[in-house]
């Protein structure tokens, strides 16, 4: 198969196993959205969505959140780790909210990014699910697999951000970095993988990648 037919059974199959894409991460709106991905920095989105009902019990906008310490806001979010930075992050941008956006999130690349500890991974999961713009998010699910699916050979997220770009149509973006994401917790694990269930793989995988799956497998 080519590059752009190994895309299309991607985008073909996935579309088969998730024709409904539930959102990873609780939340009612942008502002939510922006601190629930913040937190899922090294956590997992189970972890989130048990710590985010806490704190957004307390201050679910911009306004009550500064009304609150950064130790406050550390305290309930301790769980979902590197919680010195992450509170100092949520307690600032939401200053900068009230200043400089009336309080609201921003829809634009450059704003995000420039808020404290909002990366481009973050920025791009609130651009792409809060406001619908064309954005593709890649976490370490994301990066593994498109290097397992022989599409990249990016050594980090950001290559892999970009042939992800330029292989997959930009109308697929919002909806397939998501179904990549389930996909990989699924089917396709960085622990515990089994390639006879992972489909995609199989059928379309880098070689060197099959070669040691089976390498490891026969001889155990």
């Amino acid at each position: 198969m080519t590059k752009k037919e190994r895309a299309t059974f991607v985008i073909n199959t996935l579309n088969e196993l998730y024709p409904e894409i539930p959102i990873p991460l609780d939340h009612k709106d942008p502002y939510t959205l922006l601190v629930a991905v913040l937190l899922s920095a090294q956590c997992t989105d189970v972890r989130v969505n048990q710590i985010t009902p806490l704190l957004f019990a307390k201050a679910d906008n911009p306004y009550d959140m500064v009304k609150m310490t950064v130790e406050e806001i550390q305290d309930i979010i301790r769980p979902c780790g590197l919680s010195p930075m992450k509170s100092k992050g949520i307690f600032g941008l939401s200053q900068i909210l009230i200043e400089k956006y009336n309080g609201e999130v921003p829809q634009d690349f450059e704003a995000l990014e420039s808020l404290p500890a909002v990366g481009h991974k973050t920025a791009s999961v609130v651009m792409s699910q809060a406001f619908g713009v064309p954005a593709f998010p890649v976490d370490t699910h994301i990066h593994r697999l498109m290097y397992r699916w022989n599409l990249t050979s990016g050594k980090n997220v950001t290559e892999t951000e970009k042939d992800a770009k330029a292989i997959f149509p930009r109308e697929t973006w919002n909806d397939l970095h998501l179904q990549i994401i389930w996909y990989g917790r699924e089917y396709s694990p960085a622990r515990g993988w089994d390639l006879e269930k992972d489909i995609i793989t199989k059928t379309i995988g880098r070689k060197s990648v099959l070669n040691e799956y089976y390498k490891k497998n026969i001889s155990k």
